[in-house]
């Protein structure tokens, strides 16, 4: 619990310890520039010690960068008329559809910066559906947000059955004929209170049996492999593609 604390506030050990080794490498290179410099340098402003990043990759391409990507690319590859989205990232998937087309957006928190190419709607799935958001879109998406509904995490109210309730409400938003894509964690099914649930690979398929074809399927492995275009008849589905915690994404059409 004291770990959950930290990890919370911000308090990373194995951080400190790179930023320990880091400040000793920065003091030898502070020295190293000044010695370095000659009279018609600029001068010496305020110190800004950067102390982990020496070490660290190129750029952190985790999950949500490759989910985002993929299912950007599947729009822009069939653009919809009208798009609204529900919970995803502001600063990754939101910004890329934002390129290149509006986007709606519906959150339960509140947005106060303006965004190019991005209306927000502040709207709480897990309320009774207003009715000018029934049938409102051919196409809508909400990326790895359905497996926090009614854990509390972002101020709902608590519901153990929350996610099957906003994923009516998703299913209700779209037109017949237009397209959801929707992506959770699979692996083993399991809470992992408040964070998040994780579905079988098989719930995720059977949320769309009734009313819904699945056209596209791709999973993220556990080392953040990208899997498209899985041919579900023939995929690993009970093992849940091999996954303790993957991502499972899903491009379904609504036929009726």
């Amino acid at each position: 619990m004291l770990r959950a604390i930290f990890r919370n506030a911000g308090v990373h050990p194995r951080r400190i310890l790179s930023a320990l080794r880091g400040w000793r490498r920065y003091v030898r290179e502070r020295s190293a520039f000044r010695r370095m410099s000659d009279a018609d340098a600029p001068r010496w402003g305020r110190e800004l010690p950067i102390l982990t990043e020496w070490d660290e990759s190129s750029g952190s391409l985790g999950a949500y960068f490759h989910q985002d990507q993929l299912v950007a690319g599947w729009i822009y590859q069939n653009p919809p008329r009208r798009h609204v989205d529900v919970g995803s990232r502001i600063d990754g998937f939101i910004g890329h559809l934002a390129v290149f087309r509006e986007v709606e957006v519906l959150d339960i928190r509140p947005q106060h910066q303006s965004i190019r190419n991005v209306v927000f709607h502040q709207l709480d799935l897990m309320e009774p559906l207003p009715a000018l958001w029934v049938e409102c879109a051919d196409s809508l998406s909400c990326l790895h947000t359905i497996e926090h509904f009614g854990l509390g995490r972002y101020g709902d109210s608590i519901d153990p059955q929350g996610h099957l309730k906003g994923l009516e409400q998703l299913k209700r938003m779209v037109k017949p004929g237009g397209t959801l894509y929707l992506s959770t964690p699979i692996g083993p099914q399991r809470i992992e209170f408040n964070a998040h649930r994780i579905f079988a690979a098989q719930t995720l398929v059977d949320w769309f049996r009734d009313g819904w074809e699945i056209e596209r399927f791709a999973y993220l492995d556990d080392s953040e492999n990208t899997h498209d275009d899985v041919d579900l008849k023939t995929a690993d589905i009970a093992n849940h593609f091999g996954c303790q915690a993957g991502l499972g994404i899903v491009a379904a059409r609504r036929v009726r």
